[in-house]
């Protein structure tokens, strides 16, 4: 004769396996359209964002995408002057980025001696920006492969550029240090993903676990990201 289960485990069991289809069914919603976690690995944005930052990112500001299709939700606004996205790295798609917006479509981006001009007005950069080098390349002095090519541009000393309608261009805050639009040129305003939003964690690379409470910088944990 077979055994039954007795009903009341069977009901346990059906209300955790729901709880859990649930809850993962609301953590790819809240992925999808709201908030999603990224780290950051380099020191293009230093001080900015620093190596072991980990960040929520706000989709929903710019319209996020809906998966497997082309459509967006209603957008509260466009990428704007000033603010740190994520987005699709141009050169392979597959790779996320974060720079800060420079310019959008229609306005014109020039580089004199380290100094940003938009629609020649200077680039509020502080106290965001970051330079390492104290020397300045040469205007007229091309650099090996500055966007669009074949210009006699540098990092330091670039355009003017006026950029297209529907694009971005985005700048590391570390300005000696970033691989940016002025190498791999502008952002399609539909592969930004969205707004960088607040540190939730973030620790020291370079320290080993064992030094944990000294290894975390607890200062920077919940900082709203400017």
């Amino acid at each position: 004769m077979a055994v039954q289960k007795p009903k009341k485990m069977k009901s346990k069991l059906r209300e955790l396996i729901e709880s859990l289809l649930i809850a993962v069914v609301a953590a790819f919603f809240i992925r999808a359209f709201f908030i999603q976690a990224f780290k950051i690995p380099t020191g293009s944005m230093e001080d900015t964002l620093l190596e072991g930052d980990f960040l929520f990112v706000n989709k929903f500001i710019y319209g996020a995408k809906v998966p497997f299709t082309d459509w967006h939700l209603l957008k509260l606004r466009d990428p704007k002057q000033g603010d740190i996205v994520v987005f699709k790295y141009p050169v392979n798609r597959k790779l996320d980025y974060i720079k800060r917006v420079i310019a959008v479509g229609g306005q014109t981006v020039e580089i004199k001696d380290k100094v940003v001009y938009v629609d020649s007005i200077p680039f509020k950069n502080a106290p965001h920006t970051k330079f390492i080098q104290n020397t300045v390349l040469t205007k007229g002095l091309p650099e090996y492969e500055i966007y669009p090519p074949g210009q006699k541009w540098n990092k330091d000393n670039y355009g003017p550029f006026k950029i297209p309608e529907g694009y971005l261009f985005c700048m590391g805050d570390n300005r000696d240090n970033s691989l940016d639009s002025r190498y791999w040129g502008t952002v399609p305003r539909s592969d930004v993903i969205g707004e960088a939003l607040i540190i939730y964690w973030s620790w020291d690379l370079t320290m080993p676990y064992y030094k944990f409470f000294t290894k975390v910088r607890w200062s920077r944990v919940a900082d709203v990201i400017r």
